[in-house]
């Protein structure tokens, strides 16, 4: 064990810490994070639609209408529907921001470089909403990242207007932007112009090569354990697992759920083949319980064997965090950061879940996920709603976190063992 921890922190930790902090990566991060809000507002907003109780149902249409749904779908079209669209503003922001340079003007450019690069559908003549959501997730990342940097680099470059001493900074700052404007409207023009030309665009040649593979690897078993692993090796030397892969995660794993609450909306059900099994929700609401390596587990797994005055305090004081999946005062107060024996089953408590949920999911005996809820939402609320309102999903969750639990005990008795040891040393 000695020797495999000495191995990863001399090769895997330092590689993981560069990941972790660059810029790109993080502007991609960031720019998930910030339009969060509008995706779960998004989700409620379907899944309130489409609840799958007749009484419910009837109820809203005696008390608002035959289309009391289209509240909730107008509020997933500024949503869901412009998933892409979201990410581009909020990437090109904290890119530019990094980079000290104007965040609002550069993504407005990069706002209207996307525009530009999407499909314009066939007889109407209007943009393809089929390309605004997470089916032009790629397209949006590369175009906010290149028209970005190409913003940035002709502001340091001094390649703008320069406004004379005394007007006001709002135009001062428009007129900066003019002319790195211009260079990157006309390079994204010029790109469009050329895939049309060849009968072809970008977001098809990017969703048929690269995305949808993409999509159908994340949904098998072996992706969602690696991903699971990572992280939480990740966690354990002190990194923030969860936020250093977050990027690669939301733009794999948000598709699917965009697609499963597609599809929910539309009536199909819960547990039809035709949903994906693994989304972002999966990992969420029945692997992290109470967060990175469903440490809410080992809270109860203190309470339920733990004497000594150490762990019965940290079991106390973390708890009502852990409720809401907050778990970093766990993790570097128990602490599993750097903890050789607590590592192995924060490691492989996760995986187990992971195993358990598929497996449940996969053969029908719960629901697939069709609601992105909160990361904080406590267990138990977050297993019904994800789950479209089905108890099964609960039932899940409920037996995740006894299989956690049990697996926490064994290696919580020997640390609370040690600590009891010292105590009474201490004492003496």
């Amino acid at each position: 064990m000695n020797k495999f921890i000495q191995f990863l922190e001399k090769y895997f930790v330092p590689f993981a810490g560069k990941i972790g902090s660059q810029r790109h990566l993080v502007a991609i991060r960031d720019g998930f994070v910030a339009i969060m809000p509008l995706i779960i507002l998004g989700s409620f907003a379907t899944l309130i639609n489409g609840l799958p109780f007749e009484g419910y149902q009837n109820f809203m249409v005696k008390i608002f209408g035959e289309g009391w749904t289209d509240l909730g779908g107008n509020i997933w079209k500024g949503s869901f529907a412009i998933l892409s669209l979201l990410v581009s503003i909020g990437i090109s922001y904290n890119l530019a921001k990094s980079y000290k340079v104007d965040g609002l003007s550069a993504a407005l450019v990069t706002f209207g470089a996307l525009i530009i690069m999407t499909p314009v559908t066939a007889t109407e003549g209007g943009l393809d909403f089929g390309w605004m959501g997470a089916q032009g997730l790629f397209v949006s990342l590369i175009v906010s990242l290149i028209s970005t940097e190409i913003f940035r680099w002709l502001i340091q470059k001094n390649f703008t207007i320069k406004m004379p001493n005394g007007v006001p900074t709002a135009v001062a700052r428009s007129f900066a932007a003019l002319l790195p404007a211009t260079v990157v409207f006309v390079v994204f023009a010029l790109i469009f112009l050329l895939f049309t030309h060849a009968g072809t665009s970008l977001h098809t040649i990017i969703f048929e090569t690269i995305q949808n593979p993409l999509t159908g690897l994340s949904n098998t078993l072996p992706s969602a354990i690696i991903f699971s692993l990572l992280i939480h090796l990740l966690w354990f030397f002190g990194l923030h697992g969860t936020n250093i892969l977050g990027p690669i995660m939301e733009t794999i794993y948000l598709p699917s759920i965009e697609k499963n609450i597609e599809a929910f909306k539309s009536g199909v059900d819960v547990f039809s083949d035709q949903l994906a099994t693994i989304t972002k929700p999966f990992f969420d609401v029945y692997v992290h319980l109470g967060g990175a390596g469903a440490t809410l587990a080992l809270i109860v797994a203190i309470f339920l064997v733990a004497k000594s005055a150490q762990y019965t305090s940290i079991g106390r004081v973390t708890a009502p965090a852990g409720l809401f999946n907050i778990n970093e005062p766990v993790l570097f107060g128990v602490p599993i950061v750097l903890n050789p024996i607590l590592v192995i089953p924060f490691v492989l408590v996760p995986i187990v879940l992971t195993c358990t949920s598929y497996f449940a999911i996969s053969m029908g005996l719960v629901p697939k996920t069709v609601a992105l809820v909160p990361w904080s939402m406590p267990p138990i609320i977050s297993g019904y709603l994800v789950s479209g309102g089905h108890w099964q999903g609960i039932a899940l969750q409920i037996f995740n976190f006894m299989v956690a639990v049990a697996l926490y005990i064994p290696f919580v008795k020997v640390q609370d063992d040690a600590a009891l040891k010292a105590q009474k040393a201490q004492a003496q």
